[in-house]
C-alpha cells in the first residue's frame, strides 16, 4: 500500500470518478494524436453506443465502467511504448551524431579513404 510522502499514513486509492476524467481526456488527446476515427475509439473503449460516447467525449460521466479505465490503460501502455522506441532511435542518432563530430574533429592527416569513419 502507498503511504503519503509526508505523513506515513496509508494514501488512499484514487476512486473510478476520480481516474475517469482524466482518463478520458488522455484517451481522447490521444485519439486525436493518432487520427483514430469515432468508430475505432469506441471500439477502444468497448463502446456500442454512440450517446454514451458523445457523453464521454464532452466529460457528463461521473465514473466510467473499470474496463473502460483498463482499457484506456492499453492504450496509455501501447503510447509509451512507442515513446520508448522513439526514444531508444534518438540515443542512436544521438550516438551517430556524436561520432561524426569526432571524426569531422580530427586533424587532416589522419584522415583518408581507407580512414576511421564513425
Amino acid at each position: 500500500m502507498a503511504t503519503t510522502a509526508h505523513s506515513g499514513v496509508p494514501a488512499k486509492a484514487p476512486s473510478r470518478k476520480d481516474l475517469s476524467g482524466p482518463a478520458l481526456r488522455t484517451f481522447f488527446r490521444i485519439a486525436d494524436a493518432w487520427d483514430l476515427k469515432e468508430a475505432e475509439q469506441m471500439k477502444l473503449l468497448g463502446l456500442d453506443s454512440r450517446s454514451t460516447f458523445q457523453t464521454w467525449k464532452r466529460g457528463a460521466v461521473a465514473a466510467i465502467p473499470k474496463d473502460a479505465l483498463e482499457r484506456i490503460s492499453y492504450v496509455m501502455g501501447a503510447l509509451l511504448q512507442r515513446l520508448a522506441a522513439v526514444r531508444g532511435r534518438l540515443s542512436l542518432c544521438a550516438d551517430q551524431a556524436a561520432a561524426a563530430k569526432w571524426w569531422l574533429s580530427m586533424p587532416m592527416a589522419s584522415v583518408s579513404a581507407e580512414g576511421p569513419m564513425p
